[in-house]
Formats: C-alpha cells, structure tokens, sequence
C-alpha cells in the first residue's frame, strides 16, 4: 500500500515527486511511501527544446530533461520507488484505498496524483465523468483536462500540469505540480500549511 501514487514521468508529475520528496525528514513524511509510475513515451517533452525556462540552459532538450530529472529524483530522494515503462489503465476506489491498474501490475494507494498530458481522449479508465474541454487551450487542439478544483478532482485524487487546465509551458506544469506536492505535504501535516524549503544555512 503507498501513501502516494504520482502517475506521470514528466514535468508536473516529477516536480510533485521532488517537492513531496524532500520532506522525507519531517516527522509526518518520513514514514509515508510514495511512488512515482513514469511512463514517458508519449511525453511532449519527447519534442521540445528550451531556451525560455528559468534555470534551464538554453538549448536544452526536452528529451535531455526527461532523462536527468528522474536521475535527480532517483539520486537525491531515493526512497520514492519509480516505476518504470508501465502505462496507467484504470483508476478504481476510494480515498484511502485506491486500486491503481497498470499494463503489468496492480498497485493500492491511498491518494493518487495524476500529472500526465492533455491529449484527447482520456485514456486512464475510471475518471471519465471528470473530463471536459480544456479551458486554456486553443480549441482546435482539441485538449481536455480533468474538472478540478485547485488541483483536486475528488477526495483522494489530484490533478497537475496541463491535464489540470493550465497552459502548456514548462515553467507553469512544474508549478502545478509543486503546489500539489505542498496541498498533500499540508494534509499529511493534520492542516498546518508546508512549504519544503532547502537553506545553506542548515
């Protein structure tokens, strides 16, 4: 049983997983098993190249960027488990136990975040009464997102990145799934408000 299920290898998603992750010293993180399902073959990053991201070298690639955040996430925070090269199908349950159904497994988790794209159709099973044409998009691109309310879709389940109607830049995504990260780092904290912040300092 995981205490968090990110679905989502790219932006949004391993943003969520960095945040989330670095607060594995705080007494209501440091018990919790996270995992992080990152399936990225059908990632827009597969494509794009920056030189407008904060941070960011210019002339990065996308691709690069896939790769080297998972090494990150990997190397810094090690005991969220990634899953690697499976493809979320379904979603079944409820807060607190949710049945998370892949290509090749079944995995129980108590909240689900979903950072994947934008793209139509839908194709994770058991969330379709949420879906709607994405509020930010040009229509034309015919993206939809999941109906939320500050990231969350329903009790248990969050949202992040462009599948929770934001706009496709890099900068933004990372944002969403950062702020993600801090709504669940709150819950667990019995409401108190976290922010994860690193200091040289410490």
């Amino acid at each position: 049983m995981f205490d968090l299920l990110i679905i989502g290898g790219g932006v949004s998603g391993v943003s969520c997983a960095l945040i989330v992750g670095s607060a594995n010293q705080k007494p209501f993180a440091s018990s919790k098993k996270i995992g992080l399902i990152a399936h990225q073959k059908a990632s827009s990053l597969q494509e794009a190249l920056f030189n407008n991201a904060y941070g960011i070298t210019p002339g990065k690639l996308g691709s690069e960027l896939l790769v080297e955040s998972l090494e990150h996430l990997q190397t810094t925070y090690p005991h969220i488990h990634q899953i690697q090269l499976e493809k979320v199908l379904k979603i079944e349950g409820e807060s607190g136990h949710f049945s998370v159904f892949t290509n090749k497994s079944v995995y129980q988790t108590k909240l689900v975040v979903i950072g994947i794209g934008a793209g139509n159709p839908f194709t994770i099973d058991g969330l379709e009464e949420f879906v709607m044409p994405h509020q930010k998009a040009n229509p034309a691109k015919n993206r939809i997102q999941l109906q939320n309310t500050d990231h969350l879709v329903k009790d248990g389940v969050y949202v992040c990145g462009t599948l929770a109607g934001w706009r496709s830049q890099l900068m933004i995504a990372a944002g969403s799934g950062a702020s993600v990260a801090t709504d669940i780092l709150t819950l667990w904290n019995e409401g108190n408000p976290v922010q994860v912040h690193d200091s040289i300092k410490k």
